[in-house]
């Protein structure tokens, strides 16, 4: 009877497996027959062949406001490990054992007999940069009141020493600086220059000098471009003869607010701009711009004059302006 009850427990038991395989099914199996179909009314008022998808429908056609909810940021999150160690290095020595007698080492008292830095030499021309601020080729000295021009490095091309307090212009002052292109001596007190002090410098471009006590001006080198010099008390004795004739890249001839007789000329074909307002200049020749003797000169580059503030009447030297391309600005009455 044992034995009878055994087999039938088995076959019991191979049975209910048999059933079990045959009904199961895999979920994925299920869910697709369970979906119901979409009624083909739900797609009738869409029109799929025109669909743009604009900033003016995006809300109607995007639901964002579940957007957070649906996407899962963590994912993005960085991870962190925490009680990870940095690695040793490996060079430094290990700090000494705990008990350990090792003294702790004491400072050393600073000596002040060693060799002092060894001072400039003089093709050095440190001390502009030590009152000054040198950066690359440029020297910037302003407001740092100074009485005299500094010694200046040899490579220096640009020199800034405005609103100080310097009175003279020696020759010494840039030799051997033949890289230099801009002095700018704005708002000093320079009242005298001595005649050789710009004529050597052969790269010089920009003489800037308004705002001084200037009564003559000194001999300028041929590469000058712009002259500066607003605001002195140069008459026109203080101008050399003639003194503008042989700069022939001249383009920018400054000189209002002086005490200027007459227009310095000739003045080279080279010039655009001349400034004499606010002088003294009271009558002028019919060559000072233009050659009477030759009708068809043009001066093309000579546009900008101003003789406004000067007792000159210009309406009395018609020919005079013949060549220019615009009048003179001044009185014309």
């Amino acid at each position: 009877p044992s034995g009878c009850g055994m087999q039938t427990l088995a076959w019991l038991g191979i049975a209910s497996l048999c059933l079990g395989t045959a009904w199961a099914v895999p979920a994925k199996e299920r869910r697709k027959a369970e979906k119901p179909k979409a009624h083909p009314a739900l797609y009738e008022n869409l029109d799929l062949d025109n669909y743009d998808l604009t900033l003016d429908n995006y809300g109607e056609i995007l639901d964002l406001s579940n957007y957070e909810e649906l996407y899962d940021y963590g994912d993005l999150a960085p991870k962190i490990e925490v009680g990870t160690l940095a690695p040793r290095p490996k060079d430094r020595a290990a700090p000494p054992a705990l008990g350990s007698t090792a003294g702790t080492p004491k400072l050393q008292p600073l000596s002040t007999a060693g060799p002092a830095p060894p001072a400039p030499g003089p093709g050095q021309a440190l001390p502009s940069c030590q009152l000054c601020l040198c950066i690359g080729t440029s020297v910037y000295c302003d407001d740092a009141d100074l009485e005299h021009i500094p010694p200046l490095p040899p490579e220096t091309t640009y020199l800034y020493a405005r609103f100080n307090r310097i009175g003279t212009i020696r020759a010494s002052d840039f030799t051997g600086l033949k890289k230099l292109k801009r002095i700018d001596l704005s708002s000093n007190s320079i009242s005298r220059a001595d005649a050789d002090a710009f004529r050597l410098l052969p790269s010089l471009q920009e003489l800037i000098l308004p705002e001084n006590r200037l009564t003559a001006l000194p001999e300028l080198p041929r590469s000058i471009v712009r002259l500066d010099a607003r605001l002195n008390s140069i008459p026109s004795t203080g101008l050399r003869p003639e003194a503008f004739r042989d700069l022939k890249q001249l383009q920018f001839l400054h000189l209002s607010d002086n005490q200027l007789d007459y227009i310095p000329a000739p003045l080279p074909e080279s010039l655009r701009s001349l400034h004499l307002q606010n002088n003294n200049i009271q009558t002028m020749h019919e060559d000072t711009f233009c050659d009477s003797q030759d009708h068809s000169q043009v001066r093309r580059a000579l546009e900008d004059i101003r003789l406004d503030g000067n007792p000159i009447n210009l309406s009395l030297f018609p020919n005079a302006y013949f060549c220019l391309p615009r009048l003179p600005t001044g009185r014309f009455f």
